[in-house]
């Protein structure tokens, strides 16, 4: 039986913080084409979506598959969880039926693949296309073997391919497996191990819970949740904090371990907090997101700073150069706190995800839609080679670990799902974006060019009694005029302002001031005092060599701060509706004896007699970066000293 809300997306509770929390489904907001969130929706569409795809192909992800069938003879390619790239790509699928019901031309495609699944689907329900095609034993690895991870996107993708357009043909397989995973690692499993190394089956069976009201589901993801923090998956070569196996979930309070791991795994437990009365999973909840968000956070909403086993670093350990910052972290933390939105109403989880969204997701694909990022560092040196495909200075078409572009593309074909919640009498709107948004009776029609401009203009058609409006944790001096009437727009204790209205139609226009903010360092961050960054809005910016004359180097450019920032225009190549022009100063390094601490009073004159000459910068969004000539960039700029040599 699928439940009444089946058509809710992606992660819908049973029940949730207020009424106006509600999610809505995703084909009740339409995003503006013309504008960011609108425009990045239809890239998806056209241009990554059918790369996704195609690649998949190419890559041999697909042909992993039909050698079980018989139909191939190629041997197995790309890493051992490659099958979930195709799953990834099957919800992404999934969430553009929903949003634009007509028959997508890869329905036939998606079609094809749950078939392929189901004829390689082992009698018991087994499905791992690596153990399976290898001929190896199921479940010996929980530590790297990935088969439940593997199930956890072939959930997703199945209650979105339900949901979105009815089909069951990949929620039989899904379920099949996921029985399978019920008997063997259920509340009656004996094994310490009972768990998977790469967490996600847990936000997923919660789902498949939620949509087929099966409590076998929901015990089973409990049950994993119990038996991680014993240290069962072993501590060789990695330690266990890599696998957050360190500690009992309830008592974890730090964010550690591989990123994206971390992530999935708070995720998970939110998931299953909102379906359980469990304090200690909430406490873990919060003490981990103050960990996550207070002290281990890129500006631009990226996670982990360590390339070195992908992972965070120790709290304020955040190096720009050597941010790791994966992409796939970036979603993951967007999906965690979507879900903490939901459980708290707390609008600082949305301020979360819209510098996510706008920064260090954004970030992960070019302006092309067919080029990507693995890793997202804040600061690239002159002359960096990009050794390694996962810290190249300039995009790829896909990567041997092919998890991000997949990832990209579901949640965009989905982003409309977490612009606003509520039902017929009471509604919140969390992200902003041109579009309408219909909610029951009620059609909100917005009209905005956000996150480029701050004006924000809402028509109200319908018996709604109350909207909620976020103001943004960045933003001073919101004002709002309702139907001709202007008053200061304070968000309250969760950071909503609330309209009340009448039956009717009404007008709204929020205003959020965005002027140029010279952002300090945190002092505990070592790696960037002296600097400073740039934002506007939710939008981080940065210095890329292409917008400096030849012969400049970017590392030798310093912020003159006498001179206040201003908003520039947009770079429509970019697409990029605004920039930052300030001055700039060149201090030519050229002079100074390598790797040597000289006397404050001989900085200024060491430098092969070259005098300091002034500059007019140009910073363009990080988001934007890397998509003109390759070369360096940074987001952290150093600020100017003025030094005395008396």
């Amino acid at each position: 039986m699928v439940r009444t809300h089946d058509v809710c997306a992606p992660a819908t509770p049973s029940a949730v913080a207020a009424h106006d929390l509600t999610p809505l489904p995703l084909a009740a907001v339409t995003l503006a084409p013309e504008h960011e969130l609108g425009a990045w929706q239809h890239l998806n569409r056209e241009q990554t979506l059918p790369h996704v795809i195609a690649r998949l192909e190419s890559t041999g992800v697909l042909d992993n598959l039909r050698r079980l069938t018989g139909a191939s003879d190629a041997p197995f390619r790309g890493p051992h969880f490659a099958d979930s790239d195709l799953y990834k790509t099957l919800e992404a699928i999934a969430w553009e039926s929903a949003r634009i019901p007509a028959e997508l031309p890869w329905e036939p495609w998606s079609r094809d693949a749950a078939a392929l699944l189901a004829a390689a689907q082992a009698d018991d329900g087994y499905l791992d296309s690596h153990v399976q095609g290898m001929e190896g034993e199921p479940w010996t690895d929980m530590r790297w073997g990935h088969e439940l991870y593997l199930l956890g996107h072939l959930i997703q993708a199945a209650v979105a391919r339900e949901r979105a357009t009815g089909a069951s043909d990949l929620m039989r397989v899904a379920r099949r497996f996921a029985d399978l995973a019920v008997a063997t690692f259920g509340p009656a499993c004996t094994r310490e191990d009972g768990y998977c190394g790469h967490p996600e089956v847990e936000t997923a069976l919660v789902e498949l819970y939620r949509h087929t009201g099966e409590r076998a589901y929901l015990d089973t993801a409990l049950a994993m949740l119990d038996r991680r923090g014993a240290g069962a998956l072993g501590s060789a070569p990695l330690e266990p904090s890599y696998f957050q196996d360190h500690a009992p979930v309830r008592e974890a309070r730090e964010a550690t371990g591989h990123a994206v791991r971390q992530l999935y795994l708070a995720a998970g437990m939110a998931d299953a907090a909102a379906e359980v009365d469990d304090p200690g999973l909430r406490e873990a909840l919060a003490a981990l997101w103050r960990s996550a968000h207070g002290t281990k956070e890129y500006v631009t909403g990226g996670m982990g700073s360590r390339h070195r086993d992908e992972s965070f670093g120790e709290p304020y350990e955040l190096p720009p150069d050597r941010a790791y910052a994966e992409t796939c972290a970036a979603i993951a933390s967007f999906q965690w706190n979507w879900r903490m939105l939901l459980a708290t109403g707390d609008g600082r989880h949305a301020d979360a995800m819209e510098r996510a969204l706008h920064n260090a997701i954004a970030a992960g694909i070019g302006v092309d839609g067919r080029t990507f990022f693995y890793s997202n560092p804040l600061q690239v040196r002159t002359g960096h080679d990009g050794a390694g495909e996962n810290t190249a200075s300039s995009r790829r078409d896909w990567y041997g670990c092919a998890c991000c572009p997949p990832n990209l593309a579901r949640l965009v074909s989905s982003l409309g799902a977490y612009v606003a919640t509520g039902t017929e009498r009471r509604a919140r709107l969390h992200l902003y974006g041109a579009g309408t948004v219909r909610i029951g009776a009620t059609t909100l029609s917005l009209a905005t060019a956000y996150p480029w401009d701050g004006r924000i203009e809402i028509d109200v058609d319908g018996p709604l009694e109350e909207l909620a409006l976020r103001i943004p944790g960045w933003c001073i001096g919101a004002m709002l005029d309702v139907d001709g009437a202007e008053r200061e727009a304070r968000g309250g204790a969760d950071g909503y302002a609330r309209v009340r209205l009448a039956p009717g139609t009404h007008r709204l226009v929020l205003v959020l001031p965005m002027p140029v903010d010279v952002l300090d360092p945190h002092p505990r961050v070592d790696a960037v005092r002296g600097t400073a960054a740039l934002r506007r809005g939710p939008v981080v910016f940065c210095l890329e060599q292409a917008d400096l004359p030849p012969g400049v180097a970017l590392e030798d450019i310093r912020l003159d701060l006498a001179v206040a920032p201003r908003v520039g225009p947009g770079v429509a190549s970019l697409r990029a509706g605004a920039t930052v022009l300030a001055e700039g100063i060149v201090r030519g390094t050229d002079g100074l004896p390598p790797l040597t601490a000289l006397p404050r009073s001989s900085r200024a004159t060491a430098a092969s007699g070259m005098l300091p000459g002034r500059i007019a910068l140009r910073a363009i969004p990080y988001a934007r970066w890397a998509n003109r000539a390759g070369g360096a960039m940074r987001v952290w700029i150093p600020v100017d000293e003025e030094v005395s040599t008396t």
